[in-house]
Parts: structure tokens; C-alpha cells; sequence
């Protein structure tokens, strides 16, 4: 019997030692983690009870820690009322506590094809903390007014009871919600949820194009997902964008907004996520230039946008494969301290300006952090953290972030070495995404499988078609070289 899913599991724990995270919780968390109790619900003045409202969950099918709540109100004047409820870890995990060290350590969970490594314990993330179905939770709730331009006229934030009426999955709400698959048992089984998930669909969709207009940029790089059958690997499934997916992104980016806005408003110190404008813009102009496209000699997001768009309509099956480069050459986002009075910093992928992460407290610390920063606004507390302290966090939250960003990519490497070690010799169609001094590399049709080619490279540019053979894989190390066919 072949056991797949044991051996990347041992790849990951390597992996995550390697890179200076802890792949286990120390005996002092779990020791706190047993003395944990669910935090009173007791009537309080400054927590609203918003348990009534229509609250569901969207996420993946097999997701159980559950950051987010999301509801909708039609308003007379045609704007929509969006609510979006973030789960209170704080109130469970306090700043300084031998839980909030291991999440201080790590920063995020990483989720790999061999394990998960959570960056709280389950008891907490996917029960105590989540906001799961058929519970009553306390809640952060930013409440945002969005016009039918898909500007958001004006936002507030409060602490909330909430309860989650239903936990959907994002395949099968995309499906309903475009026409393609029927309406969701969960969604039938609630009244008044379909025209719900309908208005929250509207109001997301007024964000999304507002954005693009401002120039966010509609990138879709391939991210294949392992699936298993019991302890066995057996296919590589491509994650796809869909329309449940966009209506999270779009309230959350939103709410991330709201979040910045709320905390700049009152004078409190807090992180910013940013991505700087590209340094490399000039190769970002030479490689828009390669595929029949014009880009101004200065940054300029809403130009490269409308080639982004220009491109996906006339070659979707290579479209991931720029998108991939671009990615690349923008590079990486990463968290600074902001101090600044009007919250400037700014997020060039998504257009935007004074960002944050606020939205998932049980999987990144910065998240938390946020979070702790929000209650004491609202209270008219001091900020938790000092300014020097919140410099040294954003810069470990970046590092951290970006090592556990590794492992997850050691571990896709690994799981599609593995996935193909029984066919060496077969030969395959592969799209060339990768050429330069340090090598060549593709990509298969399928399995959505990359790989690097050691001979038969002259000549071959990104975008190639070409046919490989299978020359050899390294599970271990993620490694698969293939030959010219």
C-alpha cells in the first residue's frame, strides 16, 4: 500500500524545521489551550446582538476554521448595506500568552499537500474561534454602505454577537449563483438566503468593477491542489477563480479598507499591507512587449490592467503562465508601520490605498494584531503595542510569511514529483514558462505539473509549445527534469 499522503507529511515537518518555523505547539500552549473555556456571552453594552441577521459562511468545502460571516441590507437609496463579521480571537488568546507566542513565532498556518500546520490549536481555530455553523460567536463587524458606483459612501466598525445560520462552499454557491449547478441544499434549507447571497453578489460585483476601473489587475496564476484517495495521491486538481470566491475577495478587501480607515481615523498606530510600485517596470514593459502589448515607461497599474484583460480574452490557455511572470516581476507584498495621517501606503495589485489585513484572525497573526488594535479604539484604550514593537512585528510577519509561502511551494514541488515518479519515460505536451541563463522551465497540460528541461532548450521562449519526456523526479527535494521529446 502506498503511503503518499505519510511521506509528504514528513517532507513538510523537514520543511517547516528548515525554515525556522515550529511545526508543533510547545507543552506551555497546550497546557493554556486545556484551561480554556468559551468566553462568556453575557448582555454587554458596547456588543451589539446581531444573531438574528442573515450571517453564512463561504469558504472551501473541507474548511473549518471559519474567520468570516458576511449578510447584506437593501438600502431606499439603491446602495447596499454590507456587513462583514471577523471572529474574535482575542477574547480567547490573549497578547503575551504561550498561544499568542507560538502564533507570534509563526505568524500564519501553512497549509501544505502533506499536512496542515495551524497557527492556532484546531480546538481553537476550527471550534472555540470559528465562526461554525449553528454557533453564537463574538464578532468584530465592519458595516459598509456601498453606492451603486461600488464606492463605499461610509463605514463603521463595532463588536457584535453573530450566528451562522449556514456554512456554504464556494463551488457550489459559484455554480448556483452563475446558472450552472442548482441551488445549494444549505441555501434551500434557509429562508430568505438566496435572495441574500443574490444582493451580497451585487454589492460584490459594484466593488470588483470599481477597483478594476482604478486599475487592480486581473492576475490568475495556477495553483494545483493534491487529492487524495485514502493514504494515496491520485490527481493534481487546479484551484479556479469563481464567482463565490470574488464576492469574499471583494468584501474583505473592502473590509480591510474600512478596517485602516477606522484605525488611521483614530490616531492609532497600525500595520499597512503594501506592494510597492514595481522596481522592474521595465521588464514588465519588455514582457508585455513580447506579447503584442504597449505599456507607458512609468508605472501605471491601469495600463497594465487593460493589457491583462486584452491578453486573457486572446489566449486564456497561456494566460496563467503571464500572469505568472508579471507576479514575479511586481513582486511580493509585505507589512510596514503606519503612522501616517492620511494612510497613504499604498497596494498597487489592488489599487487601493491604506490597506491592512484584518479578516482572517485564526490563520495570521497580523490579522490578530489588527484585531487587538480595533478593541482598543473602540474602548478608548491605548494601543497594546508600541510603535517599535509594531515596526519589528511587520517586518518578522513579512519574513515569516514568505517562509511559510516556501514550504507550501517545496510541498506542491514534491507532490507532483511524486505524482509522476511511475512515469518516467512517458512523454507529455508542455507550455514553455520559464527561459533564461539559469534555465528552462514548463509546464504540462496534465497533470498541471511543472518542471525544468534539461536538454533540447535551444531556441524555446516563453509561450512555446513543445513535447517533452519524463526524464526523472526527486520527491524529497520537489525535483522534475524532463527532455526534449
Amino acid at each position: 500500500m502506498k503511503h503518499h499522503r505519510t511521506d509528504l507529511k514528513s517532507i513538510a515537518r523537514r520543511a517547516m524545521v528548515e525554515r525556522g518555523l515550529l511545526p508543533d505547539f510547545s507543552a506551555a500552549a497546550m497546557a493554556e489551550l486545556a484551561r480554556i473555556q468559551t468566553v462568556a456571552m453575557g448582555r454587554r453594552q458596547d456588543i451589539r446582538d446581531l444573531t438574528g441577521l442573515l450571517w453564512a459562511s463561504i469558504d472551501n468545502d473541507d474548511s473549518r476554521d471559519l474567520d468570516q460571516l458576511t449578510v447584506a441590507e437593501p438600502q431606499t437609496d439603491r446602495s447596499v448595506k454590507v456587513l462583514v463579521a471577523i471572529a474574535d480571537v482575542d477574547s480567547l488568546v490573549a497578547k503575551e500568552s504561550a498561544l499568542d507566542g507560538h502564533a507570534k513565532h509563526n505568524t500564519t498556518s501553512v497549509y501544505t499537500a502533506g499536512d496542515i500546520f495551524p497557527m492556532l490549536p484546531e480546538k481553537l481555530s476550527t471550534d472555540l474561534t470559528s465562526l461554525g455553523e449553528g454557533q453564537d460567536r463574538l464578532a468584530i463587524v465592519a458595516e459598509m454602505v456601498v453606492a451603486e458606483d461600488g464606492s463605499v459612501l461610509r463605514s463603521i466598525l463595532f463588536r457584535a454577537l453573530v450566528h451562522n445560520h449556514a456554512k456554504l462552499a464556494y463551488n457550489s454557491v459559484a455554480g448556483w449563483l452563475t446558472g450552472t449547478t442548482p441551488e445549494p441544499e444549505r441555501v434551500a434549507a434557509v429562508p430568505g438566503l438566496a435572495a441574500q447571497l443574490r444582493l451580497q453578489s451585487q454589492a460584490a460585483q459594484r466593488l470588483k468593477e470599481r477597483r478594476h476601473q482604478q486599475g487592480a489587475l486581473s492576475l490568475e496564476t495556477i495553483e494545483p491542489r493534491a487529492v487524495f484517495d485514502g493514504e494515496t495521491l491520485t490527481a493534481l486538481k487546479l484551484e479556479q477563480k469563481n464567482r463565490a470566491k470574488e464576492l469574499i475577495e471583494d468584501f474583505m478587501i473592502a473590509a480591510n479598507q474600512a478596517t485602516a480607515s477606522y484605525l488611521n481615523g483614530r490616531g492609532m498606530p497600525s500595520f499597512r499591507r503594501i506592494l510597492r510600485s514595481p522596481e522592474r517596470w521595465q521588464r514588465i514593459v519588455e514582457v508585455a512587449a513580447r506579447w503584442g502589448g504597449h505599456l507607458p515607461p512609468e508605472p501605471d497599474s491601469s495600463a497594465l490592467e487593460a493589457f491583462l484583460i486584452t491578453r486573457r480574452k486572446a489566449d486564456p490557455l497561456r494566460f496563467p503562465d503571464l500572469s505568472l511572470a508579471i507576479v514575479k516581476l511586481i513582486g511580493r507584498g509585505e507589512y510596514v508601520l503606519d503612522q501616517s495621517k492620511d494612510g497613504a501606503s499604498e497596494h498597487f495589485g489592488l489599487a487601493v490605498k491604506g490597506y491592512t489585513h484584518s479578516t482572517a484572525p485564526n490563520r495570521r497573526f497580523p490579522d490578530l494584531i489588527t484585531q487587538r488594535l480595533i478593541k482598543a479604539a473602540l474602548a478608548g484604550e491605548p494601543s497594546p503595542y508600541q510603535p517599535e514593537e509594531l515596526k519589528y512585528l511587520a517586518g518578522h510577519c513579512t519574513e515569516k510569511e514568505d517562509d511559510a509561502e516556501k514550504v507550501e511551494r517545496r510541498l506542491r514541488k514534491s507532490a507532483a514529483a511524486l505524482l509522476l515518479e511511475s512515469r518516467i519515460g512517458q512523454r507529455f505536451d508542455a507550455i514553455v514558462t520559464g527561459a533564461s541563463d539559469s534555465g528552462t522551465w514548463v509546464r504540462l497540460i496534465e497533470p498541471p505539473v511543472e518542471g525544468r528541461m534539461v536538454t533540447g532548450t535551444n531556441g524555446l521562449d516563453v509561450g512555446d509549445h513543445v513535447r517533452v519526456e519524463l526524464l526523472s523526479t526527486d520527491v524529497e527535494r520537489g525535483y522534475i527534469d524532463f527532455v526534449k521529446a
